[in-house]
């Protein structure tokens, strides 16, 4: 994934003890380093990595980053060190660096609900067609980011990325680093209202993913959101091409039948003037309008439509995001619909919806 010698050069760092190898992967957690992968000792609101920099190397890491304030601590050193003067500026240079050599598609995935499922549909979907690498978990904001495009291989074809935000500005940072081609916006809705006055700031706040795009880029935006005409607006200012997506007869990816299911969904869909049928593998109508914005940006990034549309009935729920148990009970069995994750009245309402279907 890297050299040390390309590592020292991304984040303009000092060695102590030198890097010498290739680096197999980037982590941030010394619990779960692999052998060979470097550890980055990021300070979270809880714990500072540098408490755990020696338990890495124990682990088996390669080489770790380490502040210029506290390499102090290291003497000697538990194993190679790359002294930086801010350890999270150089792990936003190494997602950047990491961009700046990828020759892949890359698609940019927010919204107000729905990121993480669908940059999920989006993995297995391309994944069909080519060598695709995606953010794992929710791994959407300043930190998450960046050490998701860390981890980007070099050959990679196919690169998704899921950016969030709690208030403006934070979305602006993050497509500096990602700089989609195509960005998908699933839906605007009243969530996160701490730091906004309105919906339509949000609204907003969601459009700076569109900042750091190219003119000829794809903004694919659900036609059915009450906001969809003003998120256009700002796409077109960047001189970017949108795509919409939705059940409205306007929608240049619609879903023309739908069939909901306890399990599953089954959907015949008009692709950008393409006729697909698929199944999802995940159930609820509002997975169902995800699952066209997805496969529009399938066929924008080049992919092949009819592979993507197959895999997506391989598609499973997220963890704490509609997952269904079976439990055993002394009298009986019972189903649980777990809705955990991070849950919103948007994300909620679906999840009542999808309890209706059940």
């Amino acid at each position: 994934l890297w050299t040390g010698e390309k590592i020292i050069e991304a984040v303009d760092g000092r060695t102590v003890g030198g890097v010498a190898g290739d680096l197999e992967g980037v982590s941030i957690d010394s619990r779960t380093i692999r052998p060979g992968e470097l550890f980055i000792a990021i300070r979270g609101d809880r714990f500072d990595g540098h408490d755990f920099v020696a338990r890495a190397f124990e682990n088996g890491a390669g080489a770790a980053i380490v502040s210029e304030r506290e390499v102090h601590r290291f003497d000697p050193a538990p194993g190679p060190l790359v002294v930086v003067g801010d350890v999270m500026v150089a792990l936003a240079a190494l997602g950047q660096a990491a961009r700046d050599r990828a020759t892949g598609r890359i698609i940019g995935v927010t919204g107000s609900v729905g990121k993480t499922g669908t940059k999920e549909a989006l993995r297995v979907a391309l994944g069909k067609s080519g060598t695709t690498h995606a953010s794992v978990a929710s791994f959407n904001n300043h930190w998450g980011v960046p050490l998701s495009l860390a981890r980007m291989p070099p050959d990679t074809e196919f690169g998704v990325f899921e950016m969030g935000m709690n208030a403006p500005g934070e979305i602006a940072a993050l497509t500096v680093l990602v700089r989609p081609e195509v960005a998908i916006i699933t839906t605007i809705a009243p969530v996160h209202l701490a730091f906004f006055r309105t919906v339509e700031d949000i609204a907003d706040a969601k459009a700076e993913i569109f900042e750091s795009m190219q003119p000829g880029g794809a903004a694919i935006l659900n036609v059915d959101n009450a906001h969809f005409a003003r998120l256009a607006a700002k796409a077109e200012e960047r001189g970017l091409n949108v795509v919409s997506f939705g059940e409205s007869e306007s929608a240049m990816a619609r879903a023309r039948r739908v069939t909901l299911h306890p399990d599953c969904s089954c959907v015949a869909a008009d692709i950008l003037g393409i006729e697909v049928t698929y199944k999802l593998g995940t159930p609820g109508r509002h997975l169902v309008l995800n699952s066209l914005a997805v496969l529009a940006a399938a066929k924008l990034v080049g992919a092949d439509l009819a592979k993507a549309a197959m895999a997506l009935a391989e598609l499973k729920p997220p963890e704490g995001r509609g997952a269904q148990f079976e439990l055993k009970l002394p009298h009986g069995r019972a189903t649980l619909l777990d809705e955990s994750y991070n849950a919103n009245p948007v994300s909620m309402r679906a999840a009542i919806e999808l309890l209706g279907q059940l």
